[in-house]
């Protein structure tokens, strides 16, 4: 079903084609020529763009940073001070939403029905890390274990200037995981978005600004990879943190290493959703999609790999095939919108690759798998790649061990339960999973043995207030909670006699 938005070509976005950068509290002209283009994946039509930063712009906002940071307010204030800037910024992005939302399915063809729901889950994150506040201010005393006269006071410490960088799949969210707990910790920091997403963040840029949060704190610029290794490895920074693949976050970590620089990174994986002998069915294909193809596909925790008990294996296939068939692939703007295209024409090209690499490796597409000579096209000149669904997939097919990033998923048959564990844990990776069973405790038991970050009973959602990170290949690590704050602080013990009387 081909799904069309006459008021498309009438969006009145307030940010295409920018000169500007952000540094210290305001937005001026970048001193890079080059340009970076802003397409729409969805109909290939290039309608923004955004500055190359250079050297001098990565300089002027590490030092206006720097000057932030050193002299500045901002990490002299009390944690509550700066939790009710955040509480102000929360309710700055609320009122951008529309706009956020708009911008950010041009730029990476998300349906809107999932960037509408951006700004209410940034808004959330921030006030969820404003409630952590008490945890800053309150003194942490520790007595001596060995000489109780004497006690240590723990300082928690702003780890310094933090170089943020955030993916395109979710360029909102993924940098405010890291701006909000940043921000709390009385860092300050330049961030930088992914290239094919540059524009949606200056909402929240925005709403920062309105907010109150003095000059110098948040810095934007906009830049390629080469650009972003500048900036991380710049000697300026005192923390890194970065979400995407998992060949660049080698690549971050080993300068980190080099440079004896903290970093945090949330990488790649290749999840698996365990259905268990006493599975409902209909709790499976209500979850299927947002657990498993969320953002076509595009979105790291989501369970690509479904493994089906040999006694259920064709039930569970027809009834994934069922729902991922039902589901309108179309314009990102429509309402009705479930999938959309691949976000730029790289990825394209790879998950292509994928659905090619699966047929000729002997998997049986039950739904999509029609590659370049039969593409449906929802609109002309868009990145739309057909969901599939493959089943007699086995643990050596190239479509079972790498991540894919689209929506294309793999369905796995398992004799007995520690065979299921065995298959979801024989991968590099571990960042997410799913375990569908009625008997909520047999599910859990499961879910204990699966090594990965995080895993969900019937469903997969993050909480802001438990850790996610992932093991192995997904990464170093993690964010939200109080562990997510954690990692822009730096302790400092002080050491003294109790006072008596």
């Amino acid at each position: 079903m081909t799904a069309t938005v006459p008021s498309r070509a009438g969006l009145a976005l307030p940010w295409t084609h920018v000169d500007d950068v952000f540094v210290d509290g305001r937005f001026v002209p970048a001193h890079g020529t080059r340009r970076n283009p802003v397409t729409d994946p969805a109909t290939g039509e290039e309608w923004g763009s955004v500055p190359e930063s250079d050297d001098v712009d990565l300089e002027s906002a590490i030092t206006a940073a720097r000057r932030a940071f050193t002299f500045g307010p901002w990490p002299r204030l009390t944690a509550a001070e700066r939790a009710q800037h955040l509480l102000r910024v929360a309710d700055e992005i609320e009122a951008r939403a529309e706009l956020l939302a708009a911008t950010n399915t041009r730029e990476n063809g998300s349906p809107i029905t999932e960037t509408r729901g951006a700004a209410a889950n940034a808004a959330g994150i921030f006030r969820y890390t404003a409630s952590l506040a008490p945890y800053l201010d309150e003194p942490d005393v520790r007595p001596f274990p060995y000489a109780p006269e004497r006690e240590s006071v723990v300082d928690r410490d702003p780890v310094g200037v933090c170089a943020l960088i955030a993916p395109w799949n979710f360029p909102i969210n993924l940098m405010v995981i890291k701006l909000a707990p940043a921000l709390l910790a009385g860092c300050t920091m330049v961030i930088k978005p992914a290239s094919p997403t540059p524009l949606s963040i200056r909402f929240v840029v925005e709403a920062i600004a309105a907010a109150g949060v003095p000059a110098g704190v948040v810095n934007l610029l906009t830049g390629s990879g080469r650009f972003g290794d500048a900036l991380v490895r710049h000697p300026g920074v005192d923390k890194v943190a970065f979400t995407g693949s998992t060949p660049v976050g080698r690549t971050i970590a080993g300068a980190c290493g080099e440079l004896l620089r903290p970093v945090t990174l949330e990488l790649g994986g290749k999840s698996s959703a365990i259905v268990l002998e006493d599975a409902d069915l209909d709790v499976f294909a209500a979850g299927l999609i947002r657990s498993c193809l969320r953002n076509t596909g595009q979105t790291c925790y989501i369970s690509t790999r479904i493994l089906a008990p040999v006694s259920r294996y064709e039930e569970v296939v027809e009834r994934a095939a069922a729902t991922v068939g039902a589901a309108v692939q179309g314009d990102p703007l429509d309402e009705r919108t479930v999938f959309g295209p691949m976000a730029t024409a790289s990825q394209y090209e790879t998950v292509l690759g994928f659905v090619r690499d699966g047929l000729a490796e002997g998997a049986r597409a039950v739904t999509g798998g029609r590659t370049a000579a039969g593409l449906p096209a929802p609109l002309d000149g868009g990145l739309f790649v057909e969901p599939t669904i493959f089943a007699d997939v086995t643990p050596d097919m190239r479509i079972a061990r790498e991540e894919i990033f689209g929506p294309v998923l793999s369905v796995l048959s398992y004799r007995d339960v520690d065979e299921a564990v065995a298959l979801a844990n024989n991968t590099t990776f571990g960042l997410g999973g799913i375990v569908f069973g009625q008997d909520e405790d047999a599910a859990l038991a499961v879910a204990r043995r699966m090594d990965t970050g995080s895993v969900g009973v019937n469903f997969f959602a993050s909480n802001h207030a438990a850790p996610f990170g992932g093991r192995h290949d997904s990464g170093l690590g993690t964010e939200y909670g109080i562990e997510g704050l954690n990692a822009y602080l730096t302790y400092k013990s002080i050491h003294r006699r109790r006072a008596t009387g």
